[in-house]
């Protein structure tokens, strides 16, 4: 076969202790679905037929130059650590380093039991797949960092869950597959040799200017600020930010129980398995300080003294909510037409939240309907919303690229949650024609297409997605 994918897989030459090999497991009849061609010349990817698409991506075939492995890995899950977790149902091919410069992981997600899966199967089936595809493509052109999507391949296997399901395979790229429970595994095993070998690791992949353990933690902490803030401002719930899926990259990884707010709610929660809102969108600000917590717990283990660490991890861990404050505002003052954050600029935000949260008012449709300069219409009784629009007025006039602020950060087109069902439900009955069409609205999400008018509009009642779920 004429593939050709340029592995260079430095996390492969790391000690055993960091991962288990482990080959993708075949299966049955692989078919492809989606192919990212753009992504796959930007890696140096040479896969060229269908065939060998679908053999590669699903794990039939391991390319010359790969070595598949499991990364072993901890994580605090809804504030309750478990000690060993571990890639389950993905497979690290390894790394290329793609055209500008940057080391990328190739990962199978699906692609068969490993040692960490927990009586698992080790397997996805298509929806998650599809969802993952979709939501992480769509968060890429929205400019928010995250794994990207290469491609999904159909098994033709059947996955059981509560019921028979086609099976599928994810492709994700990511700048690596390093999260705070990879750094909490050696440090609650009390492995410090280990611990500062990932440490230098991380600092030589991702940070190369940062100073030691407490530099490292530094540049998480900034890459952090910058993730959950792009979350804030497109109205993102992760739905499981439990430090197993924050990256130390501070990518936007593991698309679980993921979904974009319709009707806007500081407390809205998604995920089925959150059942006491930890993860709601609100509160994502605060979970981020607290995993950052325990990545600084997790650090200073690595030190003879680690009590010599504590006053300045404390102190990096303590600024993080003030600056993650200040660039919510800063990219909700952009979503405004406001090209710097003004005084008084919190109070006019937080009172344009507060009434969109009464008026029960869709999040993305307001935004998108403002900068178009509508919105109004959006609200039942819109006596509260004139007051704050006169006050929005006086605030921007003296403003010059406010159009073309509101523009280049309030989205027509996000990948809402009853779209994304749609999709799922037509693929597992074999059209994928709502897949592929939602993806090409969803790659340019700022551009006012009357092609995708439909896809811009808030579900009604009755296709109003209330939960979403894991997939695993």
């Amino acid at each position: 076969m004429a593939v050709y994918i340029p592995f260079d897989n430095s996390f492969a030459r790391l000690s055993a202790e960091f991962y288990t090999r482990q080959k993708p497991t075949p299966v049955k009849a692989p078919r492809l679905i989606a192919y990212n061609t753009s992504l796959a010349q930007a890696l140096g990817l040479s896969v060229d037929t269908l065939e060998e698409r679908a053999e590669v991506f699903s794990g039939n075939t391991v390319p010359d130059g790969a070595d598949p492995l499991a990364q072993l890995y901890a994580g605090h899950q809804f504030g309750t650590y478990n000690p060993q977790l571990g890639d389950g149902r993905a497979v690290l091919l390894g790394e290329v380093v793609d055209t500008e410069g940057t080391r990328r992981d190739i990962q199978l997600k699906g692609a068969g039991p490993t040692p960490y899966s927990r009586r698992g199967d080790g397997r996805s089936w298509l929806g998650p797949v599809l969802r993952e595809y979709l939501m992480s493509e769509a968060m890429y052109a929205l400019g928010v960092p995250t794994t990207r999507a290469l491609a999904a391949v159909e098994t033709g296997e059947t996955v059981w869950r509560e019921d028979a399901l086609p099976g599928a395979v994810l492709t994700r790229v990511a700048q690596s597959h390093l999260r705070v429970g990879t750094f909490q595994v050696f440090a609650a095993r009390g492995q410090a040799q280990e611990l500062r070998d990932l440490t230098a690791y991380a600092i030589e992949r991702h940070y190369p200017d940062a100073d030691g353990p407490m530099g490292l933690l530094r540049s998480v902490r900034d890459a952090q600020v910058e993730l959950v803030a792009a979350w804030m401002s497109f109205g993102f719930i992760h739905g499981v930010m439990n430090t197993d899926n924050c990256s130390v990259a501070g990518e936007t990884i593991d698309y679980g129980p993921c979904a974009f707010m319709d009707v806007f709610a500081h407390g809205r929660v998604f995920s089925s398995i959150d059942r006491m809102g930890r993860y709601a969108y609100g509160n994502q600000p605060n979970i981020a300080v607290w995993n950052l917590a325990q990545l600084a717990t997790a650090l200073i283990q690595q030190f003879d003294n680690p009590e010599d660490a504590v006053e300045e991890a404390t102190q990096i861990v303590h600024d993080m909510p003030g600056l993650l404050e200040t660039e919510v505002q800063r990219r909700f003052a952009a979503k405004l037409g406001f090209s710097s954050v003004q005084a008084g600029d919190d109070v006019l935000i937080d009172e344009l939240l507060n009434i969109m949260e009464r008026a029960e008012v869709d999040f993305t449709a307001f935004f998108a309907n403002f900068r178009l300069g509508m919105g109004r219409d959006l609200f039942v009784a819109p006596t509260e919303f004139d007051v704050w629009f006169a006050n929005w007025t006086q605030r921007v006039c003296n403003e010059t690229d406010v159009d073309t602020l509101m523009e280049q950060h309030n989205p027509m087109v996000i990948p809402r949650n009853h779209r994304i069902e749609e999709a799922i439900t037509a693929a597992v009955a074999g059209d994928y024609t709502l897949f592929h069409r939602l993806h090409r609205a969803l790659s340019a999400p700022f551009e006012n297409n009357s092609e995708f008018e439909d896809l811009r509009l808030p579900p009604t009642p009755t296709q109003e997605v209330k939960a979403t779920f894991c997939g695993t």
